[in-house]
């Protein structure tokens, strides 16, 4: 059984539907990227998953149970941890204030919290910063290790090294990996789809809210229809 199942979901916001009866697995451990055109459904399906939009028809199931009309609370008390890629931080809040935040669920955070500063150490330097203080890569980083207060086993992440430079994107995807060997699954939207395949064991190519492709990351690193009309040729 797989740790997430999305099963031909509808949904979309008032009277659109984006994704169109879309069917996804994620099995426990895993990285699996997500990628595609702009308006595909990519950061519409993460939503659906946490609970912020309500599929129209369809089930997902997560650990196998329905989570599919359950609140975002309930859903992330079940284990799932989400990171958007905007107004993901409180800029207003130090970096130690924003980690408490994310571990509402939870009454003794003392070794989470540390755990989070050995994974992110520069958090860990800059504590008592208000988080407008930090560079983009270090939002992200802020961001990830909120939701990971919880220990989550699994993680939703939308579009994680956007606005980022190259430098601080690598930073961020060699923390993915470094979470997703500490036990975290990770469920990924990323544009930048050469460097997410390539830390991903697969991935589903997403076109007006359907499975155009699903395969091995580095399967479809290497398929020319993918690096035509996704990746961008060489």
């Amino acid at each position: 059984m797989s740790l997430l199942e999305v099963d031909g979901v509808v949904c979309g916001y008032t009277d659109m539907d984006i994704l169109q009866g879309l069917s996804i697995h994620v099995d426990r451990g895993e990285i699996v990227s997500i990628i595609g055109p702009n308006g595909a459904g990519k950061s519409t399906l993460l939503k659906a998953i946490i609970g912020l939009l309500k599929p129209r028809d369809g089930h997902i199931f997560f650990n196998g149970k329905d989570i599919t009309i359950e609140s975002t609370e309930k859903i992330v008390a079940l284990g799932i941890g989400y990171v958007p890629q905007e107004k993901n931080v409180f800029n207003s809040l130090t970096i130690m204030e924003n980690l408490e935040m994310g571990a509402f669920l939870k009454r003794n955070i003392d070794d989470i919290t540390n755990e989070i500063f050995n994974m992110f150490p520069v958090l860990r330097e800059k504590k008592n910063q208000r988080a407008s203080t930090l560079s983009g890569g270090e939002v992200k980083m802020l961001a990830m290790g909120r939701a990971l207060m919880i220990g989550p086993d699994m993680l939703l992440l939308d579009e994680p090294t956007a606005g980022l430079s190259p430098k601080f994107r690598g930073v961020v995807f060699d923390k993915i990996t470094h979470i997703n060997n500490a036990g975290t699954t990770v469920l990924m939207v990323e544009q930048n789809a050469k460097m997410a395949l390539s830390i991903s064991g697969r991935g589903y190519v997403l076109e007006m809210g359907q499975n155009r492709l699903e395969g091995e990351g580095m399967s479809l690193l290497e398929d020319e229809k993918v690096m035509k009309l996704y990746l961008g040729e060489e």
